[in-house]
């Protein structure tokens, strides 16, 4: 047993003084220090050094490994140039990307906070890397291939990937999960296939959704740059979806759809009315000039989101405060200490829920999973602690994962 003395503790989106918490692998207690010192005597304590607040873990919702090696490979600026780039660059850029290289980042996940990840496998590279992570992974399994006579092919070798997730040690703490890659990537067959065998076996379920204009165009009308893509790369000129039919594939299991940046006031309104969720990832938005997405028409449908970093395929780190950062000046419109709050909760309560991971909060029962933050002085008013958290912080003081200290 352990005991965690900070000055501050975030708790249901509040900094609350004067509490400890007594933990194992799972809080076991919250209450007043002298309470639990006495109630277990032989705990060992920890007392954080002055001005720290003690955070449940952070939760990077969204991450693409297998792209670590990109530095200026990559097309930024604009979305279909850079998904051309992708095309061009994917082979070399794979082959670069070895496991030291993704180990590198997670460790800089962990550094920032972040106590679980979802990581999105296309090829399932980066599954050892994710077994050796000391983090939680929820590890997302990737479905793609629009092309019907080759459906049945990639649909074995997405269900092969399955497996081998299914078959690692619970010591490593991996989720399987199931991932959709986008509207216009996977045929409706193969598509109705993963998202039963997802809510069959009771895992975690995500997809790209509605990213770009370029995507919205092709899905409505088959026009747009969409069009000269798929002929160049894939030899069709129809799209095999349309965004309405994509949507409702999802309508009977809880889904957490990534960017949704073009997605419409009603398209935003039915993911909410099917108990669904929003993973924004504001730099790689920018950095892919596909717009920004309206979170405060999400706020007035109570339509939850994280906040992820997304891959180093469109963006620059994976440190989930530079992420946190980025938001605050991409939403320029919202109310600054509000705003703060609620991209706090983003990355803890609102992110442990979408991946249906047993954290994010610091109530009795859950991991153990903790991330300490110290601030550079006192602050002068407690209700700007979530603001002072995300100017001032690069990185953690310490992390704790299932009670064990990796920072």
């Amino acid at each position: 047993m352990k005991i965690i003395i900070a000055d501050y503790l975030y708790i249901d989106g509040r900094f609350v003084e004067n509490l400890a918490i007594a933990f194992d692998s799972h809080i076991q207690a919250v209450d007043l220090p002298e309470n639990l010192l006495e109630t277990y005597p032989d705990a060992e304590l920890i007392r954080a050094k002055p001005y720290t607040v003690l955070y449940p873990g952070f939760i990077n919702t969204h991450v693409h490994l297998e792209f670590s090696a990109n530095i200026t490979s990559l097309k930024f600026g604009s979305f279909m140039p850079w998904l051309s780039s992708v095309i061009e660059h994917r082979d070399d850029l794979m082959q670069e990307c070895n496991n030291d290289m993704m180990l590198r980042e997670c460790q800089q996940m962990l550094r920032s906070g972040i106590t679980a990840f979802g990581a999105i496998s296309s090829f399932g590279t980066e599954l050892e890397v994710c077994e050796l992570a000391p983090q939680r992974v929820v590890f997302f399994n990737e479905l793609i291939g629009s092309n019907a006579q080759y459906a049945d092919i990639l649909y074995g070798d997405f269900l092969e990937r399955i497996k081998a997730s299914q078959s690692c040690e619970p010591s490593s703490r991996i989720t399987p999960a199931v991932a959709i890659h986008a509207p216009y990537s996977v045929h409706p067959v193969i598509l109705q296939r993963a998202v039963s065998l997802a809510k069959e076996n009771n895992m975690p379920l995500s997809t790209h959704f509605l990213e770009s204009e370029a995507e919205r165009e092709w899905l409505t009308y088959g026009s747009g740059e969409f069009k000269g893509f798929f002929e160049q790369y894939f030899n069709t000129s129809t799209p095999v979806t349309n965004i309405t039919e994509f949507m409702h594939a999802f309508d009977t299991y809880p889904t957490h759809f990534v960017h949704c940046v073009q997605a419409t006031g009603e398209e935003l309104a039915h993911l909410q009315s099917r108990g669904h969720s929003v993973a924004h990832c504001p730099r790689s938005n920018r950095y892919l000039g596909v717009g920004r997405l309206h979170l405060e028409t999400l706020n007035e449908l109570n339509l939850p989101y994280s906040v992820a970093t997304d891959g180093l395929s469109s963006n620059d780190s994976l440190n989930i405060f530079d992420e946190l950062r980025a938001a605050l000046m991409l939403h320029h419109q919202a109310p600054l200490q509000p705003f703060a709050l609620k991209l706090l909760k983003a990355i803890t309560e609102d992110a442990a829920k979408a991946l249906r991971l047993e954290s994010g909060s610091l109530k009795v029962g859950k991991h153990a999973d903790f991330a300490l933050i110290s601030l550079p002085e006192l602050p002068k008013r407690p209700e700007e602690i979530a603001l002072w958290t995300i100017l001032h912080t690069r990185e953690a003081d310490a992390v704790f994962i299932e009670g064990e200290q990796y920072v």
